[in-house]
């Protein structure tokens, strides 16, 4: 362990008494569950399954969602097995709640204090590790490689920034990495800087596999998704779909044209619907007429002929406004430091897209849908408003875009498969036990 790792052990060891305080200050911001703040502390929820468990970690809602094909053929495949997932958000939380099977549960990840990680893992005590991406907490691997726990990261994701920062630390972050038995890189560029970090013998490199590449269509509600086809008839219907702080304005008003004169209809779903009031402040403060989703049974929420836009501000029926939608506006593109939201959320449902200039989060996938004209790119305000209305206006063209999305979309199944081979050799039950190994190593001698 390098001095930088046991330094950092010790100001986490010590930052673990004012740790709940911190928590505290978080939950009444809305940015910790007050209900489960001791799952922060290493304290867990809920009793340990009997069994097999396969613990699987993603920060927040795109990591936990994209791994949801993979718990669901890991739990197909093996009737005994359960799983644990673990994320830090509560918006990931709650949308868990609706989309886990059964014989998965969620937990809120443990801080990376030594306390917490040492009661997380001596009460869950995984028979197997995987990390999604690229949340690495070395106080967490280290609890794991003690317990003799192996641990995976697929689907992993180093920026260039990430791995620049990573060269003040480089040692440190070696011994992390190479703890891991098998990574599974995003794309080409994490794979090139994972095998800098690791050196020229990186023998747990696998194959590129991007989680966020697979997955079902999200989940249709034919009940609600007709009730609003009535109330939304006849006109064009425009989706912003998962906005941030500032984007709601921006995209309202660089359409306001079309919204005021066309008849067109913006559907508006936040990233995080708690800030729905706040976004529809903004927006009647712009002079537009708002209807908000939450408040349908008000006379004042219901959508009318006269509304310019609705508030979807609700969680799990993201797949139900894909489907009434004749345009997608994909957000977290238009504000810094998101990086984009999955456009495949879209493309699986048949529907091209249009984004903003901020896409690191998903640069590889967006330029393949640019080549093959299932996305489109703009650069500012004036420039998304001009899109939009060519697109009205020559719904032939927007048609062909949502083909070709979706026909790119169903390009991506294979993944899966690429994922679970990779995985089967370390499932409980198929990883090679401690004597195991030492027979190997007396073979290879």
């Amino acid at each position: 362990m390098t001095l930088m790792l046991r330094l950092y052990a010790a100001a986490m060891q010590a930052f673990h008494a004012i740790a709940p305080n911190l928590l505290w200050h978080r939950a009444a911001r809305n940015k910790e569950d007050p209900a489960r703040l001791n799952e922060r502390l290493g304290i867990a929820g809920k009793p340990r399954p009997e069994g097999p468990l396969i613990w699987l970690h993603g920060v927040s809602v795109g990591e936990s969602l994209s791994a949801l094909p993979v718990i669901n053929q890991l739990l197909n495949d093996h009737p005994d097995l359960h799983i644990l997932v673990t994320t830090a958000t509560t918006t990931s939380a709650e949308i868990l709640s609706q989309r886990l099977p059964e014989r998965a549960v969620h937990q809120y990840a443990p801080l990376d204090t030594p306390q917490a990680v040492t009661k997380f893992l001596d009460h869950w005590h995984p028979d197997l590790a995987v990390f999604i991406e690229s949340d690495l907490w070395p106080n967490l691997l280290k609890g794991l490689d003690q317990r003799g726990i192996t641990r995976l990261l697929i689907s992993a994701r180093i920026t260039a920034k990430t791995h620049q920062g990573w060269q003040n630390i480089r040692r440190s972050m070696q011994s992390l990495l190479k703890g891991f038995a098998l990574i599974l890189p995003q794309d080409s560029g994490s794979d090139q800087r994972l095998i800098d970090m690791l050196g020229a013998e990186a023998e747990q490199m696998g194959p590129l596999a991007n989680l966020k590449t697979i997955g079902a269509p999200l989940p249709d509600d034919a009940q609600k998704r007709e009730a609003l086809e009535a109330l939304f008839a006849g006109r064009t219907v425009i989706l912003a779909a998962s906005t941030h702080p500032t984007e709601e304005a921006y995209i309202a008003t660089a359409l306001d044209d079309i919204l005021r004169q066309t008849g067109a209809l913006l559907i508006i779903a936040p990233r995080h619907p708690v800030r729905a009031e706040a976004i529809r402040l903004d927006l009647e403060a712009l002079g537009f007429r708002v209807a908000q989703r939450s408040k349908l049974g008000s006379k004042l929420d219901s959508p009318t002929t006269e509304t310019h836009i609705y508030l979807a501000d609700t969680l799990g029926e993201l797949g139900v406004f894909f489907r009434l939608a004749d345009m997608v506006i994909m957000a977290g593109s238009f504000s810094e430091k998101i990086g984009g939201h999955n456009p495949l959320e879209a493309a699986r449902l048949g529907k091209a897209v249009i984004t903003g200039p901020d896409l690191y989060n998903w640069d590889a996938v967006y330029q393949q849908m640019f080549d093959a004209g299932a996305a489109f790119r703009v650069g500012g305000r004036q420039e998304l408003g001009f899109l939009a209305q060519g697109l009205i206006d020559n719904p032939a063209a927007l048609l062909d875009a949502h083909r070709i999305a979706q026909a790119l979309a169903q390009r991506e199944a294979g993944t899966l498969d690429t994922v679970m081979a990779h995985l089967k050799p370390f499932l409980p039950g198929n990883a090679p036990t401690p004597d195991d190994k030492s027979h190997e190593a007396a073979d290879a001698a």
